[in-house]
């Protein structure tokens, strides 16, 4: 093996090592005394023919697989959704401030829920992941086609200024809609914050899919990625269909940014600092950034979750501030680097 595949390989294992070590803290921390050995020992006893005492109690064995796993997995699931979309859209629209919620799929993410929160004498809570995935793809799709609509040679630009339209309009229905049902305030606040509290394994099996199809779907097209940063005029030249290559990857990232939206709502500047923290480590290539993206979002986002429902424990902070206090600051600093290329 060479010293660049060594080097790869080296790298991956490590970030593979962080991701363990974070979900590991994730189960571990919280109010239930869970101890290494007995988590160990029985997540070793789930496996296919190993039948090991763990040493939990029937209780400690609730919390561990209906209450911190469910959370922990869906907070991995999450956060890699979010860095791995945010990775792809910074590639496919070169632009280093792009992330999951560029072409308003945030805003159109929280009418649905804001909607659906408001009616919830006709939806119900239960409706609300459904209303805000549905928003999600909505706001896309007006985006998506007036970018089209416009057109142009800066193709990538028009439907940048396109989804900042459509979110201003989501926006604007959405405080319209805030006014129309006071009560709901506090619900819709709620979810906007973001969250990670789940029923258990449900909202695990909802999103699961949709990551896994989007996150292949961005991973295939990696080395593409790498022929579309030198422009889409050289990029055709070299058999790449640009166009195409940017629709299929804005509408897997979007579905699956979606999904996960819809169950854990929005938290922000994931899909900023994530990606922009590994191309620090790795350089720009998107043969590392993407599958690294993917482990340290999820990382970072159970880590964050953790900071979260224990920084003012019994109380829980929303993850969004967590994810906001340090997004914020680092979202100023890529703003600050970019600003002669934007």
């Amino acid at each position: 093996m060479t010293r660049a595949p060594r080097r790869r390989v080296l790298v991956l294992s490590g970030a593979l090592l962080v991701l363990i070590a974070a979900l590991l803290v994730g189960i571990l921390v919280g109010p239930a005394g869970l101890t290494v050995r007995g988590v160990l020992l029985e997540l070793l006893d789930a496996l296919p023919f190993v039948d090991v005492d763990s040493g939990l109690s029937t209780r400690q064995q609730a919390i561990l697989w209906n209450i911190r796993m469910p959370r922990v997995v869906l907070g991995a699931l999450v956060g890699a959704m979010l860095a791995i979309a945010g990775a792809a859209y910074q590639g496919v629209f070169r632009n280093p401030l792009a992330d999951p919620y560029l072409l308003g799929v945030s805003s159109g993410a929280g009418l649905g829920a804001t909607l659906a929160i408001a009616l919830g004498g006709v939806l119900g809570m239960a409706g609300v992941p459904v209303a805000a995935f549905v928003g999600g793809l909505l706001a896309v799709a007006a985006t998506y086609a007036l970018g089209r609509t416009a057109g142009g040679a800066r193709s990538e630009v028009v439907i940048i200024l396109a989804g900042v339209a459509v979110a201003a309009f989501a926006n604007a229905a959405q405080t319209f809609a805030l006014q129309l049902s006071d009560d709901s305030l506090r619900q819709v606040y709620t979810w906007l914050l973001g969250r990670l509290a789940t029923d258990g394994w449900s909202d695990v099996v909802v999103v699961l899919p949709y990551v896994a199809i989007a996150a292949a779907v961005v991973l295939l097209h990696r080395r593409t990625l790498d022929v579309m940063g030198v422009g889409d005029v050289e990029a055709a030249s070299l058999g790449v269909h640009p166009a195409r290559v940017r629709l299929v990857l804005v509408c897997v990232a979007t579905l699956g940014t979606a999904a996960v939206v819809s169950v854990s709502g929005l938290i922000g500047f994931v899909g900023i600092v994530v990606p922009h923290a590994v191309r620090l480590l790795v350089g720009p290539g998107h043969r590392m950034l993407l599958p690294l993206s993917l482990m340290a979002g999820a990382a970072f986002l159970v880590l964050a979750d953790v900071v979260a429902r224990t920084v003012m424990s019994p109380a829980e902070l929303p993850i969004g501030v967590v994810t906001a206090a340090i997004g914020a600051p680092f979202f100023l600093l890529v703003l600050r680097r970019s600003r002669g290329g934007l």
